[in-house]
């Protein structure tokens, strides 16, 4: 059963979208709505809006929409459930006592409790004879006490079963170790742990929840980590390593870090602000959420050529966040866990010196350019500057991409006027194509080719565009319905999505209930994208009872030029009433 109604409407009532929203997104006025730089894809451009008339947003860049549910949803990466209840604890209001289906939010809170649990047996157990490999080795990472009690570092023994026999005598059931992937499930039904003979590093949400593990092997068996695969608390792309630690630092950046044991020994060298991705290379959901907590991101990956690609395409990444980027360049190539523990005390004020002496990105990659080229040869000199402009090219302050050509310009000693006319050649050819590129895609997107919600938009163009009229002006008024059913029923909708949510509307208004209250319940993250893209779209704000009427006409039409192309199927009296509707329409 879904939540009271009355309840849903008092906690949008005590929840003003503006004020929840501008915790995560810098707001501004823009006539009588509110718009910032959208925080669920990198633009520099605002395109989020904050609709205060109906409570609701929407991202004209990436389509994005809701209710201020909705919003929590996304941004916690919470179902609907639990983004209710923590609304209802932002405003002080008690959850009702049943009439909802909490079984999604029940697991998950023993998910999270297994994992507690999980996690205070690993470190009794580092802590206990069984444990003596996994302290030795931690001691012999150069780690403190005190950073493993911090750190809540632990150990996971040889057994097969030992963490699953503790966990079931505590009140877990099989099928609660299996969701949270501390157990496996072999073919005959009997669980196993998931993790054996390896140290262990808890992972942290930002609310103090542990919601996975990552175990190292201690000897050279491959694979050297195991990570838990995702689950119902956890997703690895959209979460970072110490990022508990690091939103407390106070420092407005963020050190990014290969690994948990580079993490954890910059941590310990004094800087709290280090983070790490979970056994993946960066997304782009990482590069957003570290866009919530720091202005810029400080990148310390191995000098490998593994380190270097990552870097490269955590650059892009980071740089399409809209943050500023520095990259770390340690000494002797060594990682930064090898090279704090070669200095020993003098580890931070070392580590503080390679931070200062860090380049910003485009430094690194002009750097990592001319390290291909010989700029003593003259047509070396020439594929150097034309690689180089491309580079520049990504920078949008011109100040700072004319620096950049003066000091191109006097290294190849050329004159910064040649320079600029590469670049400008570039930029020209560059900017045609992303317009091509954008105008294919629009084509797309009009012809509704790439339309997943409403795949017969492509074959039904006109009648889609004015379905899609038609619930607009209903979602604004609802008390035009019974005008609208005397003219049209739902039978005559062509498209099953905007017939699925004439449907809906109805029996929303017809209950005497708002059309939207519960869509965030009722409908999918991207279908209540759309209800609100059309909810808040410049043809709802412009829809009339003439427009009204004329979207009525064109579906009553469309529906009887599919019903004539079919009468080569029809009997003498579907004609006959074919030619009654025909000339009904027309009076």
């Amino acid at each position: 059963m879904a939540l009271p109604e009355g309840f849903i409407i008092e906690i949008k009532e005590r929840n003003d979208i503006t004020d929840v929203a501008s915790s995560y997104v810098n707001l501004r006025k823009r006539g009588r709505n509110m718009v910032g730089l959208c925080p669920f894809h990198g633009e520099k451009t605002p395109s989020f809006n904050i609709y205060t008339e109906n409570g609701s947003f929407y991202c004209f860049g990436c389509g994005v929409g809701g209710d201020v549910i909705t919003f929590i949803m996304k941004i916690e990466n919470l179902d609907y459930i639990d983004a209710v209840k923590f609304l209802a604890q932002r405003c002080g209001l008690n959850m009702p006592e049943d009439g909802y289906d909490d079984s999604m939010s029940a697991l998950k809170k023993r998910i999270y409790e297994a994992n507690r649990e999980a996690a205070r047996y690993f470190y009794k157990t580092l802590c206990s004879s069984a444990g003596r490999a996994g302290l030795d080795y931690f001691h012999s990472r150069a780690l403190s006490d005190r950073t493993i009690r911090h750190f809540g570092l632990g150990y996971a023994d040889e057994s097969f079963n030992s963490l699953c026999d503790h966990l079931r005598s505590l009140g877990f059931k099989s099928s609660e170790l299996i969701a949270a992937n501390l157990a496996v499930q072999n073919k005959n039904g009997n669980i196993y742990d998931r993790f054996r003979d390896r140290v262990m590093f808890p992972i942290i949400d930002l609310r103090g929840n542990v919601i996975a593990f990552g175990g190292r092997i201690m000897t050279d068996q491959k694979p050297k980590y195991l990570n838990t695969s995702d689950t119902p608390v956890f997703k690895k792309s959209a979460n970072l390593f110490s990022l508990n630690n690091a939103k407390n630092s106070g420092e407005k950046s963020l050190i990014l870090c290969e690994g948990y044991m580079d993490v954890i020994a910059v941590n310990q060298a004094g800087f709290q602000n280090a983070v790490a991705t979970l056994g993946t290379a960066l997304t782009a959901e990482q590069a957003l959420l570290m866009k919530r907590y720091a202005d810029e991101v400080i990148i310390c990956y191995d000098s490998d050529e593994a380190g270097q690609k990552a870097t490269s395409r955590a650059i892009e990444l980071l740089r399409r966040a809209g943050l500023l980027i520095k990259v770390i360049s340690i000494p002797q190539g060594k990682d930064p866990d090898e090279f704090l523990r070669n200095k020993g005390s003098e580890g931070h004020d070392a580590f503080l010196n390679v931070i200062e002496r860090s380049g910003n990105d485009m430094e690194y990659r002009l750097q990592k350019l001319r390290k291909k080229y010989n700029l003593d040869l003259p047509e070396d000199k020439v594929a150097f500057l034309t690689e180089a402009v491309k580079i520049l090219a990504a920078l949008d302050n011109e100040i700072e991409r004319d620096v950049y050509i003066s000091k191109l310009s006097k290294e190849c000693e050329v004159t910064p006027d040649a320079v600029k006319q590469q670049m400008d050649k570039y930029l020209r050819r560059r900017n045609y194509n992303q317009r091509k590129s954008v105008f294919r895609e629009m084509q797309k997107n009009l012809s509704g080719r790439n339309d997943k919600l409403n795949p017969e938009r492509y074959k039904k163009p006109r009648v889609t565009v004015v379905e899609e009229s038609l619930l607009a002006y209903l979602i604004k008024n609802p008390d035009r319905l019974s005008f609208i059913e005397s003219q049209l029923d739902e039978s005559k909708f062509q498209t099953e999505f905007y017939r699925k949510l004439f449907i809906y509307f109805s029996k929303r208004i017809k209950d005497n209930c708002d059309p939207l209250t519960e869509v965030s319940a009722d409908f999918t993250q991207e279908e209540v994208s759309r209800i609100y893209g059309l909810a808040n779209s410049e043809t709802a704000r412009m829809a009339n009872d003439d427009t009204l009427r004329e979207n009525i006409d064109v579906i009553n039409d469309e529906f009887l030029k599919l019903k004539t192309a079919d009468m080569s199927k029809a009997t003498n009296e579907d004609i006959s009433e074919a030619l009654q509707r025909l000339r009904d329409s027309h009076k």
